[in-house]
């Protein structure tokens, strides 16, 4: 039996079956998941954004917020137990600096998390599917990963790396971003949201890696099934939302029931990230960034 869940998850990794993960974000998620058999489980930061504190996934939450989630949900999983399944936790751009990465790597260990994935989008981030992300240096994230790689007290401990140089710099930047990320510390690599199979296919071709996709209803990336992605070579699927979206569209369905008054059907609203994230305020958040941005260039906001 492994001796820790990033132990198990190695395993995993240097299996041949397709790791499946599911998104979790509460108690009941992960009771379902840890109920269902699953391999993994991957906790969602736009889940517990949304769940947990009723906002869109822009980068709002802070490290304890996230880290004390990530707690809850391994005790839930069933850490330390025979069979659980480890949990890859979202640490979204690390909170800062490569120092403010250490801590956040700390952090997640002690609540128990088996993988911890990392992100090279400017602070603060956005859901992979949204539009108008924005990425930092390539060579300073890197600088970030080795410094989350000489912090883990389990060298067990899995990080992922994220980029998501796809929609702004293009494919090409984005695989050479990997292929860096790999060899600079990295024990997984994610290139989010590419835009079709044929994209899906060259990444697994081009990075030499364990690889990890992220599928998610109403995105950018289209839907393989799990053969086909593992003939690929990937190692890992993350399904972030689709408990979140299922439990939005059932909870709406119910309150109808109840005698709601709505003017639309929920299901409207959860066909995709930025529908979803609308019933959180993402349009105001959005301008609120826009607006106090424009202090950081050196111009006068719009009043």
């Amino acid at each position: 039996m492994s001796s820790t869940a990033a132990a198990r998850l190695r395993e995993l990794l240097a299996g041949d079956e397709l790791i499946v993960a599911p998104g979790v974000y509460d108690g009941i998620s992960a009771a379902l998941v840890a109920a269902s058999g699953f391999p993994a489980a991957y906790m969602t930061g736009a889940g517990v954004s949304a769940a947990g504190w009723g906002l869109p996934d822009v980068g709002l939450l802070t490290l304890a917020e996230m880290a004390e989630r990530a707690r809850t949900l391994t005790a839930v999983l069933g850490a330390g137990e025979r069979g659980a399944p480890p949990l890859i936790a979202d640490a979204d751009t690390g909170y800062g600096s490569p120092i403010n990465v250490v801590r956040a790597v700390r952090e997640y260990e002690r609540a128990g998390v088996a993988a911890i994935q990392l992100e090279d989008q400017t602070f603060p981030k956005r859901c992979g599917h949204l539009a108008g992300k924005e990425v930092i240096d390539a060579a300073r994230f890197a600088v970030a990963l080795e410094a989350a790689a000489q912090a883990r007290s389990d060298p067990a401990t899995v990080i992922v790396a994220r980029t998501d140089a796809r929609a702004p710099l293009g494919l090409e930047e984005a695989i050479a971003r990997g292929r860096l990320y790999a060899e600079r510390g990295a024990d997984v690599i994610f290139v989010e949201a590419p835009h079709s199979v044929e994209e899906v296919s060259r990444i697994a071709a081009e990075i030499d890696a364990p690889l990890l996709l992220n599928v998610v209803p109403g995105g950018r990336t289209p839907e393989l099934p799990p053969a086909r992605l593992a003939e690929l070579g990937y190692r890992i699927v993350i399904h972030p939302v689709a408990l979140l979206f299922a439990a939005a569209r059932a909870a709406g369905a119910a309150l109808d029931a109840l005698g709601g008054n709505r003017e639309a059907s929920l299901a409207g609203d959860v066909a995709g990230p930025e529908a979803f994230f609308e019933l959180f305020g993402l349009s105001r958040w959005t301008a609120l960034g826009e607006r106090y941005g424009a202090y950081e260039e050196g111009t006068s906001p719009q009043r």
